[in-house]
């Protein structure tokens, strides 16, 4: 089995919405990092899981500098762009994203490995 990881960092704003007051239901931003963790038992052609720039790509240039409710189709938070994450590339099968010191989210796929 062949593992890699990606770390990630992501310049973004989002808005959540919770059915209680938060100070996080206004507008507000983070320096996310996100971690993509990647999976195959065999190498592609070119001798790799994933090319890493494939990987950027994907995660972080559809989020850096954004504002998150605007590109995302679900309620951002830090577990459901962790598993955004791990569906955008399938080779993926975990990704970590922390929002802040301290704060951080996973999610991790239970699909068969590729």
């Amino acid at each position: 089995m062949y593992y890699i990881k990606k770390r990630i960092e992501v310049s973004a704003s989002h808005q959540l919405v919770l059915d209680y007051e938060s100070k996080c239901s206004q507008l507000h931003g983070h320096n996310w990092v996100i971690e993509v963790y990647c999976r195959s038992r065999e190498l592609n052609a070119n001798g790799m899981v994933i090319d890493f720039t494939e990987i950027k790509r994907r995660i972080k240039d559809p989020l850096d500098h954004k504002n998150l409710n605007d590109v995302l189709p679900f309620n951002p938070t830090a577990e459901n762009i962790a598993r955004w994450c791990v569906e955008q590339i399938p080779t993926c099968y975990k990704a970590t994203v922390q929002e802040s010191d301290g704060n951080w989210a996973c999610y991790e796929s239970d699909s068969d490995i590729v």
